[in-house]
């Protein structure tokens, strides 16, 4: 188990969907994202939600990602922040997203 100090490490943002794209080459379908974090700047991230989300309803959608693990590579792409989902029944990635409108870069807390 974690603790409330292990916790608070985590740096959670809000950001806007400004771009998506099909990421060629992964073994698992996932779109390329490029998302706004306001005054944090912009950041790239691969995400596993094509079973429920096409490129075009993405553009515009507000999200909610971890901004401050390290980049890792996935199919040659550099996935800077990690995009966060629920698994429904089906195991299809639902998006977590805020249902009022939120400022690019809020902090989670």
């Amino acid at each position: 188990m974690i603790n409330i100090k292990d916790f608070s490490k985590l740096e959670l943002r809000v950001g806007d969907i400004i771009s998506a794209e099909p990421l060629e080459n992964a073994k698992t379908q996932a779109y390329k994202l490029k998302i706004d974090f306001g005054r944090l700047g912009r950041k790239q991230s691969s995400a596993q939600i094509t079973e429920l989300y096409s490129p075009e309803g993405l553009i515009g959608k507000k999200i909610i990602a971890v901004t401050n693990f390290k980049p890792i590579k996935v199919a040659g792409f550099n996935s800077e922040v990690l995009v966060l989902g629920v698994q429904n029944e089906k195991g299809a990635i639902v998006l977590i997203s805020p249902d009022i409108d939120l400022i690019a870069g809020s902090k989670v807390s």
